[in-house]
C-alpha cells in the first residue's frame, strides 16, 4: 500500500491537467530532473580583451579568474575577429558530492531531489552562479572586490549561463510560442530547465489565468445586466426627460445648463452602478480567498512531487557558502533600530512624496477642465470638459506610473541596502515589499482620490472651494461619481498592459536582432557537430558559435523574474480592489495573461538570456501581497458600493422618500423622482451665488435667463444646511459599509477553512518518503556494521579456540 502511495499522482495536479491548466506529456515522475549532459559549460564569463597587458583592468581579471581556477575549472576562448574573450566555467565533481552530502545531513534540506540521482544540469549552474558571485580578489587599497564590483569598473563584461539547445527547441516546440496558447503548460520540463521559482511563476500565473474565467463570465453577466435594463430604468428617462437647469460646471464662461444634455452620460453610468454591481462585488472578494487557498493546494502538490516540501532557502544559501568556502563563518542576523527607524522615515517621507504626485495630477485636472472649458474650439469639448479632462488626468497618471516604476525600483533597493539584510532570501523580501507598497500608492492614489474624494469636497454654490483661491474643484455628475472611477481605471489598465506588452515583446526582439547582425561574421557552423549523438563534445567552432548566439541575447538578472511577479499581481489588485466599479477589469486581464503567458514563455526562452535556475518551494512574500490584497478587496469595494455607488441612497428613496414609501401606491415605480430628489436649488437672489456666477453665466445657450439652478447635494435653500435626508442616507452607508464588510470576511473565513492548504495526497507522500528514507538510512547503518559484526564474531572464536587449546595442555 505504501509504495502505491508513492507512485500515484496526486489528486491536484491530476486536476489542472484535467482543466489544461498544465500538461505533462505524461511524465510520471517529476520529482527527478533528467540529467543534462551540457555539450558546452556551466557558466560564461564575458570580459574585453585589451592590448596593454598591464593594465590594471586586465591584472584584475587575471587575478580574478586565477582565483576561480582554485574551485573551478576554466577554459577561455577567443576569436581573432573580435575583442572579446569568454571564460567557460565547469565545476568539477568533487564539488556536487559535497553538495550533495552537506544536503543529507543538514535540517531541512535533506530529502532533495538531489538525493535521489545524478546532479541536474540546473543545480549545476545554480552553485557555480553562487561560487562565481562569492569569490573575490584583495585591492590594492586593501578592499575585497566580488564579480559585481569588477563588473562596474568594467573588468568584465557580463555573465550567463547558456541554452541547451535540444531542451530549448522542445520547449520552444511544447509552450515558447503563439500557437500554444491554449495548450497547458508543461511545468515540470519548465522546472527541470529554468528552476522551481520560475515554474512555480508559471503555475500560479496558469491558474490564476484559469480562475478569471468565471470571474469575467460573471462580470460580464452583470454588465449586459445594466445594458439590458438601462433603457427601461426610471432613472435614465428622468435625466433625459428633464428640464432642470443645473448651475455652471466652472467660472465665467461656463452657463447654465440643462440635465438632459447628460442623457449618455446618465446611461454609461448606471451600466456600472446597478444591483448586479453589490453582487458581483461580494463574489470577487470571495474569490481572490478562493483562488489564493486553491493555489496553496496546487503549489504544495508540486512542491511535493518535486521533493522541496521541507527545502529551505537560508540553509542552502548556508551550504553553499560552506561549498564555496569549507572555512566561512556565518552571516550572523543583526538588527539595527537606528536603521530601521531611518528606512521608516524615508519610506514614509517616499509615501508622501507619491501622495504629493496624486495631488498636481488632480490640479492639474481641475486646470484642464477650466483651460479647455474656457478656451476649447470645439463645443464638444467645451461642454464635457471635465469627462475630457478625466481622460487626459488617465493619460497623464500612466506616464506618471511609468516613469516612477525607475524611481521606485532605485529607492527600494537603496532602502534595502540600508537594512543590512544577512542574507539574500531577506533582502529579496525587503525589496519586494517596498516596491510593491510604493508601486500600489504610484497606482491607486488618484483612484482613491476619485473614488472617495472627488465631489465630496467641492463645496455648494455660495462656498465652493477653490484652489489657491481661483479654481473650483471638480464636482460629481449628477448620476453619480462611478463612472469616473471607471473611465481612469479602464484607460490606465487598457494602456498599461497594451503597451506593457508591445514595449515588453518588440523591445527584446529587435535588441537580439541588432545584435545577431552584428556577430554575423562569427556564425560559422560545423555539420560534423550536428551528426554527433546526443551528449557528445561540441567543436571548438560550434563552442565560440554557441557562445555568440548566448551572447548575442538579451540580459537577464535577478529583477527579470521580479518584474513579471509585480506586473501580474498589480494587475491583482486592480482585478480585485475597484471592481465594484468596473466589472469588465477580470475580462480584460483574462485576455492579457492569455498573452503574457505566452509572451514571458517567448522572452525566456527564445528573446533573453537563460535565467539561473533557481530553486523554491513557494512564490515568497508575494503570497503575503496576495493576502493583503485580498483583505483591501473587501475593504475597498465596501466602501467603493456605499460611498461611491448610488446604490445606498436609491435605497433609502425608495422605502423612505420615494412614491412607495407609503406603501399605497400602485402602478407607479418606486424609483420616480429619484433624479429631482438628489438635487438642491441655488437661488440667484442670494448674494453668496452672486460671487460665484456672472449675470452672463446664468443665461441658457438658447437665450432664457434663470432666477435659480440646481445642483447635486442635499441641502436647504435657504441656507445651504444639509438636510436631515443626507444624514439618513449617511446612517445607511455606514450601516451597509459594516454589514458587507463583515458578511463578506465571514464569507472568506469559511472559504478558507473549507479548502485546506495541503491535500491528503500530499501528506501521505510526504509521511512516504520520511518512512523510505528513515528505512533506508537504517539500512545503510546495519549495512557498515555488518562487516564489524562478523569481524568481531571471528576474533571471538580465534580466542576461544585458542583457550581450548591451553585448557587441555594444562590438563595433560
Amino acid at each position: 500500500m505504501a509504495r502505491k502511495i508513492g507512485h500515484r499522482r496526486q489528486g491536484s495536479i491530476e486536476l489542472l491537467e484535467s482543466i489544461g491548466v498544465v500538461n505533462e506529456n505524461g511524465c510520471e515522475n517529476p520529482s527527478v530532473p533528467p540529467v543534462q549532459t551540457p555539450l558546452t559549460f556551466d557558466y560564461v564569463l564575458v570580459a574585453k580583451t585589451s592590448d596593454d597587458e598591464n593594465s590594471q583592468l586586465i591584472r584584475k581579471q587575471r587575478a580574478f579568474i586565477k582565483t576561480l581556477e582554485k574551485k573551478l575549472d576554466v577554459y577561455n576562448f577567443r576569436n581573432d575577429d573580435d575583442d572579446k574573450v569568454f571564460y567557460c566555467i565547469r565545476a568539477p565533481e568533487k564539488i556536487f558530492e559535497t553538495y550533495r552530502y552537506l544536503l543529507k545531513v543538514s535540517d531541512a534540506c535533506n530529502w532533495s531531489c538531489e538525493q535521489q540521482g545524478t546532479i541536474p544540469q540546473s543545480t549545476r549552474i545554480r552553485i557555480v552562479d553562487f561560487i562565481l558571485h562569492h569569490t573575490h580578489i584583495d585591492s590594492e587599497e586593501g578592499v575585497s572586490e566580488y564579480l559585481p564590483d569588477l563588473m562596474k569598473k568594467n573588468v568584465f563584461e557580463t555573465h550567463f549561463c547558456l541554452h541547451e539547445k535540444k531542451e530549448q527547441k522542445d520547449l520552444k516546440q511544447s509552450w515558447a510560442r503563439w500557437s500554444a496558447c491554449f495548450r497547458g503548460q508543461p511545468i515540470t520540463n519548465v522546472r527541470n530547465y529554468l528552476g522551481e521559482k520560475v515554474a512555480l511563476y508559471f503555475l500560479w500565473l496558469g491558474w490564476y489565468t484559469f480562475l478569471l474565467i468565471p470571474a469575467s463570465l460573471i462580470g460580464v453577466v452583470v454588465f449586459l445586466y445594466g445594458l439590458a435594463f438601462y433603457n427601461t430604468s426610471p432613472l435614465i428617462k428622468e435625466v433625459c426627460q428633464s428640464n432642470v437647469i443645473m448651475c455652471p460646471l466652472c467660472d465665467n464662461t461656463c452657463r447654465v445648463w440643462e440635465l438632459s444634455d447628460t442623457c449618455m452620460y446618465a446611461k454609461v453610468s448606471l451600466l456600472f452602478d446597478n444591483e448586479g454591481t453589490v453582487a458581483f462585488a461580494m463574489f470577487m472578494a470571495v474569490w481572490a480567498t478562493v483562488f489564493l487557498e486553491f493555489w496553496k493546494r496546487h503549489r504544495s502538490s508540486y512542491v511535493c512531487a518535486w521533493k522541496v516540501f521541507d527545502w529551505c532557502e537560508e540553509e542552502e544559501e548556508l551550504i553553499l557558502e560552506i561549498v564555496n568556502n569549507a572555512q566561512c563563518e556565518p552571516k550572523m542576523p543583526r538588527h539595527s533600530y537606528l536603521r530601521s527607524t531611518i528606512v521608516l522615515v524615508l519610506v514614509t517621507l517616499m509615501l508622501l512624496v507619491i501622495i504629493g504626485l496624486t495631488h498636481v495630477l488632480v490640479v492639474s485636472r481641475v486646470i484642464a477642465t477650466v483651460l479647455l472649458a474656457e478656451n476649447s474650439r470645439w463645443q464638444v469639448i467645451t461642454e464635457n470638459s471635465q469627462t475630457v479632462a478625466v481622460m487626459l488626468g488617465a493619460v497623464l497618471h500612466y506616464i506618471t506610473i511609468t516613469v516612477m516604476t525607475r524611481v521606485n525600483c532605485t529607492v527600494a533597493m537603496k532602502l534595502s541596502e540600508i537594512e543590512n539584510k544577512h542574507s539574500n532570501a531577506a533582502v529579496e523580501r525587503s525589496f519586494t515589499v517596498k516596491m510593491f507598497i510604493f508601486q500600489f500608492f504610484t497606482m491607486f492614489s488618484s483612484l482613491i482620490y476619485t473614488a472617495f474624494f472627488l465631489g465630496r469636497i467641492n463645496g455648494h454654490p455660495g462656498g465652493y472651494v477653490r484652489i489657491s483661491g481661483k479654481w473650483r474643484l471638480e464636482e460629481c455628475h449628477p448620476s453619480g461619481c462611478l463612472t469616473d472611477l471607471f473611465i481612469q481605471m479602464s484607460i490606465i489598465m487598457v494602456l498599461k498592459q497594451t503597451f506593457n506588452n508591445i514595449f515588453e515583446y518588440s523591445g527584446p526582439w529587435f535588441s537580439r536582432w541588432l545584435k545577431r547582425k552584428k556577430a554575423q561574421k562569427f556564425r560559422r557552423r560545423c555539420a560534423k557537430c550536428f551528426k554527433k549523438e546526443e551528449g557528445s563534445e561540441l567543436c571548438e567552432i560550434c563552442k565560440i558559435e554557441d557562445l555568440h548566439r548566448n551572447y548575442s541575447l538579451i540580459k537577464t538578472d535577478c529583477f527579470s523574474l521580479f518584474n513579471e511577479f509585480l506586473e501580474m499581481v498589480i494587475q491583482f489588485s486592480f482585478t480585485t480592489i475597484f471592481v465594484a466599479a468596473f466589472p469588465l477589469a477580470p475580462l480584460l486581464a483574462l485576455l492579457n495573461n492569455i498573452i503574457e503567458i505566452r509572451l514571458d514563455a517567448i522572452k525566456m526562452v527564445s528573446l533573453e538570456r537563460r535565467l539561473v535556475p533557481t530553486k523554491a518551494n513557494d512564490i515568497g512574500v508575494w503570497t503575503d501581497v496576495l493576502e493583503a490584497i485580498g483583505v483591501l478587496a473587501v475593504i475597498a469595494n465596501g466602501l467603493v458600493i456605499g460611498i461611491s455607488s448610488d446604490f445606498i441612497p436609491r435605497l433609502v428613496f425608495q422605502y423612505f422618500y420615494g412614491p412607495c414609501a407609503s406603501g399605497g401606491a400602485t402602478g407607479i415605480d418606486c424609483m420616480v423622482g429619484y433624479i429631482n430628489n438628489t438635487l438642491s436649488i441655488a437661488n440667484i437672489s442670494d448674494e453668496r451665488v452672486r460671487k460665484d456666477f456672472t449675470p452672463g453665466q446664468m443665461v441658457t445657450y438658447s437665450g432664457i435667463s434663470v432666477t435659480h439652478c440646481s445642483y447635486r447635494d442635499y441641502r436647504s435653500p435657504e441656507d445651504f444646511s444639509l438636510t436631515n435626508q443626507y444624514w439618513v442616507i449617511l446612517a445607511a452607508r455606514l450601516v451597509f459599509i459594516i454589514v458587507f464588510e463583515h458578511v463578506v470576511v465571514i464569507c472568506k473565513c469559511v472559504a478558507s477553512w473549507f479548502v485546506p492548504t495541503s491535500p491528503l495526497d500530499v501528506r501521505n507522500e510526504r509521511l512516504y518518503d520520511k518512512l523510505r528514507r528513515l528505512k533506508e538510512e537504517l539500512r545503510v547503518q546495519r549495512a557498515q556494521q555488518d562487516p564489524l559484526t562478523k569481524l568481531n564474531e571471528n576474533g571471538n572464536a580465534k580466542r576461544t579456540s585458542k583457550l581450548k587449546k591451553a585448557n587441555k595442555l594444562n590438563s595433560m
